[in-house]
């Protein structure tokens, strides 16, 4: 990602509002004083022992000076002080990703083997389309999880950190054991059906066939096509593998159940390209195969991150008030205020 520092420091957001600070003189100057004693509806004898501040060590001019404190602090942070940070120039594409993931029961057959031991297929897929997230820079990535049904964990975004982590977060059935292919495609196509991103995009990864869901894959794939979604379908597992039962060793097919047709069909009904992921290595390099069909960099957008500060005026403005009510209405020695 392309970054340029432009400048950085202290601003404010609203500077008009601090032309409100001379409002209380300027009002004490423009309306004249009330002198009518008609006013006065109640009398108090000890008023005039307390507004000449002889009730504690607050004297008028200090509480002036507070009262003044307080209606500056309150002007400022009003006027929304912040701190801006290092402005940055963020690629973005335009396009829209949703990465769907099958977390039914079958991903847990452990036929792919990552960093020399033996692990199942979540677990390959969780690093390498993980690593495949974070490369997406200037994209927004979504992504959905299903089984049975689904589900979508993380609307589309900018940060492809938290989608990289909510996806290595997931867990085997999660959305049910069975498979709903069709109704992870409908989910997206719904999802990104009044979106406005110039390219849209949806990666789906399975290991099995659809046995579960509202939406036959084919008819979803349909509804895709229409809406201009690309999907590019992975199939994952290993051709062979090595099992133990009462008679000994044997070599099975764990992906018998995957049903490569129809895979290859959404691909072209969409647009996209169907992919065999046999083992991690093969499953890095669709990712990268990926990364070059749907490259990530076109524009520019500035981003200007920054904090709000205002609470700090605000908060010196309460405790200034605070305090000087606390002192005005200290006890007072009733003895010296009888009449």
């Amino acid at each position: 990602m392309a970054e340029e520092v432009l400048t950085s420091g202290f601003t404010i957001a609203w500077p008009w509002l601090l032309l409100l600070a001379p409002v209380p003189w300027l009002l004490r100057l423009l309306i004249p004083a009330s002198t009518s004693s008609d006013l006065q509806a109640l009398r108090v004898p000890w008023f005039s022992f307390v507004a000449s501040g002889q009730g504690g060590w607050m004297r008028k001019p200090l509480l002036a000076l507070v009262a003044t404190l307080v209606w500056l602090l309150l002007v400022i942070a009003a006027s929304r002080p912040q701190w801006v940070g290092e402005i940055e120039s963020l690629p973005v594409t335009g396009r829209d990703l949703l990465l769907a993931v099958d977390i039914s029961g079958s991903m847990d057959t452990q036929d792919m083997i990552l960093n020399n031991s033996a692990v199942n297929r979540l677990n390959v897929v969780k690093k390498v389309a993980g690593e495949f997230i974070q490369r997406r820079h200037g994209d927004r990535v979504g992504l959905i999880l299903f089984g049975s049904r689904a589900y979508l964990q993380t609307p589309l975004t900018f940060d492809t950190e938290t989608t990289a982590t909510l996806l290595d977060e997931s867990e085997i059935g999660l959305a049910g054991r069975e498979t709903a292919i069709g109704d992870a495609i409908g989910l997206a196509v719904k999802r990104l059906r009044d979106d406005a991103a110039a390219d849209r995009v949806l990666v789906l990864l399975t290991d099995g066939a659809n046995t579960s869901g509202e939406v036959q894959p084919l008819q979803a794939s349909g509804f895709a096509a229409r809406d201009g979604l690309t999907v590019y379908t992975v199939g994952v597992g290993a051709d062979e593998m090595m099992v133990q039962d009462f008679f000994g060793s044997r070599v099975v097919n764990p992906s018998a159940d995957l049903d490569e047709d129809t895979l290859r069909a959404i691909a072209e009904q969409t647009g996209g390209r169907y992919f065999r992921a046999r083992d991690a290595r093969s499953l890095e390099k669709i990712y990268e195969i990926l990364d070059e069909l749907e490259p990530v960099e076109s524009y520019v957008e500035i981003i200007s991150p920054g904090d709000e500060l205002f609470y700090w005026p605000l908060s010196a403005a309460y405790i200034l008030a605070l305090m000087a009510a606390l002192v005005s209405i200290r006890p007072v020695n009733f003895s010296v205020l009888r009449t």
